[in-house]
């Protein structure tokens, strides 16, 4: 049996974790699907591209309220596929040979034997069996799919598959209300297709702060049927001709179906236990603040260890297991204090640290700050009527947490991120700047001088206007 000085099994963020520290080394790359791994192949990066798109369409289709007469002649569902992937897959291909030239690749699914002891099963239907002095586990996640789908049959599509269809769909039918949900409703609806969501729970990107939640709940209803409250009971049908069942009697017609239902961990396809390796209740690798699981010599990282699955946390904890692996006497520790995180629909949303629903939880003593777009003079040149900007600050002006609904939200409250990184309050952060008039990011400004009421309710006009 092979032995290796190191084994990476999973090549997104994984890939990163090897570099020139590590040229001595004997090192194994193991990859289950393609090189690069969710973010390059079926995740951030090619659903932004589409996401980009669907702006663009609709900002053509809402440019009468500006005075300009426009249409969409057509949608080349092929030509925007392509450019997607075309780009895309020549990084992982040259990712997958750059380890080729430099060590070992196994492209197959890896499960233990025992203590640091893997085989692989190969896609060409060989195995490869290994050990390795240490293992870093960076094998990522997949997508749920609720026995209501996977048990009926019924073609189906996940984010893993839905980009790369052969045409549009007239009528596509959605499972869930998360972000993948709403930013798949949003690519497809933007390109023209009818969009039908169904929810469980009363609102759609619940756990987000409140506001977000109400107002983009609200969005959605607007540009698709939306049916929150509500869950799939059967689904029948055939390829073309898609029926869901729900709760409450309705039936659901639709051409092609999504199931966006949330993702787990690919834990459970490991045989964890073999090597000693425990998991928390819902799949996840358990892992100390340095990145070690409970096996001696074996790491992970990234969507099967973290309770957060962003691709920029998972590039933080290779950063971190990297140093780790190469300095084992100077240990670094995760820092997941503030994780922002954004959704790349219409509207966009960023958001960073508590909402205002934790804050109450907490029964922390809090100031809210809130303004709209359409209250500062470049949302007057948007026509924008639903974003905002919320700030939540403790009475010493300490920020707690910052929620953004509206164009380039996820590159306004980045700015936020900064701030509370840097320990700077909401009252040091207006005053320390210009901010540029009159561009966007006035509504930061005035949500950050907005002061609360007295009942504690945020006040939707700050002290300064768009004029």
């Amino acid at each position: 049996m092979a032995h290796h000085d190191l084994a990476v099994i999973g090549t997104g963020s994984g890939n990163t974790v090897v570099d020139d520290r590590f040229a001595g080394l004997d090192v194994v790359h193991v990859e289950a699907t393609r090189f690069g791994g969710t973010c390059l192949n079926v995740g951030c990066i090619p659903t932004k591209m589409l996401a980009y798109t669907a702006e663009v369409a609709e900002t053509v289709r809402s440019a009468a309220r500006f005075g300009v007469d426009a249409r969409i002649e057509r949608v080349r569902w092929a030509d925007i596929r392509d450019r997607v992937f075309s780009r895309l897959e020549p990084i992982g291909d040259d990712g997958r040979e750059h380890r080729r030239e430099h060590g070992t690749v196994h492209e197959g699914f890896a499960r233990f034997t025992g203590p640091r002891a893997l085989t692989v099963d190969l896609h060409d239907g060989g195995t490869a069996g290994f050990t390795a002095d240490r293992i870093v586990l960076a094998d990522g996640g997949r997508p749920v799919v609720p026995p209501p789908v996977a048990d009926s049959g019924v073609p189906f599509d996940t984010s893993d598959t839905i980009m790369r269809i052969g045409e549009l769909p007239r009528h596509l039918a959605v499972i869930g209300g998360g972000y993948i949900a709403a930013e798949f409703a949003h690519v497809f609806g933007g390109l023209g297709c009818e969009v039908t969501i169904v929810e469980a729970t009363d609102t759609l990107l619940g756990g987000m702060d409140e506001t977000i939640v109400e107002r983009f709940t609200a969005a959605a209803h607007e540009r698709f049927t939306v049916h929150t409250g509500r869950s799939v009971d059967k689904v029948t049908g055939a390829a073309g001709d898609v029926r869901l069942h729900l709760d409450d009697g309705t039936e659901i017609r639709a051409d092609r179906l999504l199931v966006a239902a949330g993702r787990t961990p690919n834990s459970d396809r490991m045989d964890l236990g073999l090597a000693g390796i425990e998991t928390h209740d819902d799949g996840r690798v358990r892992v100390d603040a340095h990145g070690r699981t409970t096996a001696e010599g074996v790491w992970a990282l990234g969507d099967i260890a973290t309770a957060h699955p962003l691709k920029h946390v998972a590039n933080h904890e290779a950063d971190i297991v990297r140093h780790n692996l190469a300095h084992p006497g100077d240990l670094r520790a995760f820092d997941h204090d503030l994780v922002p995180a954004a959704v790349f629909t219409v509207p966009q949303i960023g958001t960073v640290g508590r909402t205002e629903q934790q804050c109450r939880d907490e029964a922390l003593e809090y100031r809210v700050g809130m303004h709209d777009y359409g209250d500062v003079a470049y949302g007057w040149a948007m026509e924008d009527e639903r974003g905002f900007c919320k700030v939540l600050a403790a009475p010493d002006g300490t920020l707690l947490g910052a929620h953004v609904l509206g164009p380039q939200a996820s590159t306004l409250v980045q700015q936020l991120v900064q701030a509370m990184a840097l320990g700077a309050t909401a009252e040091r952060l207006a005053d320390v700047q210009y901010w540029i008039h009159p561009a966007l990011p006035e509504v930061i400004e005035n949500a950050l001088r907005a002061p609360a009421t007295e009942e504690g309710c945020p006040p939707r006009l700050g002290p300064r206007t768009a004029g």
